[in-house]
């Protein structure tokens, strides 16, 4: 059985901690809201309890004696680390909160669109999306472009880091029905947009690619560039010409027909994948994030 702590009263060791940290028995006495006799009388009890003296009292002023400098520190540190956890208990349990990285393409057209089922699903973790094509800080959260887990197109080779596939990624001309296209010839007669990839390949799904599997003939020079794939499909939805779309981020718009894919070739590419260092694969919100990420990854192709 364990045996019970011999403390003194908690109101001695309260008026001790002031009385110390002031110097001042008024000082401590108006913290406290009592008056300084009373501080007095609390710091009587508490020596008699211990047996040795806390304060060299004089006129005007106290100082600590050998034993009051030893007790001080530890009654201090204590009392602050009592407070503390004090405050987060009112405070409630924390919320969690995880950083998604992601290109701002599939941010825009893939993520937001769903967060309404992650809140459902997950109230309990706040989701912060992070949109960016740059690599990815992994070392801690709090830095420029630092996140929990990141979305990625690419081959899934990032050394030394856990990569899943998520969905993969087929391209293809899509455009506004208001443009009436039937055939790859009809290009010719419509203005190509372009936007630009971070890393080019030689199997990158470009136009010129395209041309060459369709064995068209085509001016790929021309037409409308973006900077981002996002701004291409707004470009598209607008009618202001062609785009070589991923197929993944324009399917709402291919299913209520603001989009139309009107022909082939369709042309493989990467894939999004779901990268992280594996020692997070265990975190109970990464196992939460990675369930909900495969979910909607299925659904969407379903």
């Amino acid at each position: 059985m364990t045996q019970a702590r011999k403390l003194p009263p908690l109101g001695a060791l309260r008026a001790f901690e002031a009385a110390a940290r002031h110097l001042s028995f008024k000082a401590a006495a108006d913290e406290l809201g009592v008056t300084p006799t009373a501080i007095s009388h609390q710091l009587r009890l508490l020596e008699d309890s211990i047996g040795q003296r806390l304060f060299v009292r004089q006129i005007r002023k106290v100082t600590l004696t050998p034993a009051g400098e030893a007790l001080y520190p530890v009654l201090r540190d204590g009392l602050d680390s009592f407070a503390l956890t004090l405050e987060r208990l009112r405070a409630g349990p924390q919320r969690q909160r995880l950083t998604l990285s992601a290109t701002p393409a599939f941010v825009a057209r893939w993520l937001l669109p769903r967060l309404g089922d992650w809140q459902a699903r997950h109230p309990e973790i706040d989701l912060h999306l992070h949109a960016s094509e740059a690599p990815v800080d992994f070392s801690g959260i709090g830095t420029g472009g630092s996140a929990d887990a990141a979305i990625r197109y690419g081959r899934g080779n990032w050394p030394d880091l856990h990569s899943e596939l998520l969905l993969p990624s087929l391209f293809a001309p899509v455009a506004s029905p208001r443009l009436k296209l039937r055939k790859p010839a009809d290009l010719n007669n419509q203005t190509l947009l372009h936007f630009d990839w971070r890393l080019r390949r030689r199997d990158t799904p470009t136009w010129k690619r395209w041309a060459d599997e369709a064995d068209v003939e085509l001016d790929v020079a021309g037409g409308l560039r973006f900077s981002d794939e996002s701004h291409a499909i707004q470009a598209a939805i607008a009618g202001q010409g062609v785009a070589l779309l991923g197929l993944p981020l324009v399917a709402a718009e291919l299913a209520s027909g603001a989009l139309v894919q009107p022909f082939g070739p369709v042309l493989q590419g990467d894939g999004y994948h779901l990268v992280m260092p594996p020692e997070r694969l265990a975190q109970p919100g990464i196992v939460a994030l990675q369930g909900w990420l495969r979910d909607a990854a299925r659904d969407s192709t379903s």
